[in-house]
């Protein structure tokens, strides 16, 4: 699993959006060097969350493992399923908590701009976590970041 390393929760996304990337690849996407970017897929392959991608020449792809891909479906379609449940017991929940922030909006950014914007919101998120109290209540924060290509 990622741990909370910037570098490698650039990585997992990049290599979520793209299928496979080099270390050259990230350090173009992302900004900073090949050399960073080795070493921390490298250090990702240890923990079991990317693997090498077969290929020949110098080029060394890599990918996330098949059961973090899969990891990230099962989150995506609870995600979903979680909030089509909310939205049918909504009326039936104590009324300071029926509204929702549900929002969406398109931007324009450069990749490296969306993976701070990424990184931003996972700062900003992480500092409420963790803080349950008498007028607190367990709220999804979820936040998704893709390019809209044809």
């Amino acid at each position: 699993m990622v741990d909370e390393h910037p570098v490698r929760t650039a990585l997992v996304e990049l290599l979520k959006q793209r299928g496979t990337v080099t270390s050259t690849e990230a350090a173009r996407e992302l900004g900073g060097s090949s050399g960073l970017y080795s070493f921390h897929l490298r250090q990702l392959a240890r923990a079991g969350t990317v693997e090498e991608v077969p290929a020949e020449g110098r080029a060394k792809p890599w990918r996330l493992r098949q059961e973090e891909t899969l990891q990230s479906e099962l989150n995506r379609g609870l995600e979903d399923e979680s909030y089509q449940h909310w939205l049918a017991v909504r009326e039936r929940a104590p009324r300071r908590w029926r509204r929702d922030q549900a929002f969406s909006e398109v931007v324009y950014l450069t990749p490296q701009e969306m993976a701070e914007l990424g990184n931003a919101v996972r700062a900003l998120i992480a500092g409420y976590a963790g803080r349950p109290g008498p007028d607190r209540g367990p709220v999804a924060a979820v936040a998704r970041f893709f390019p809209l290509v044809d």
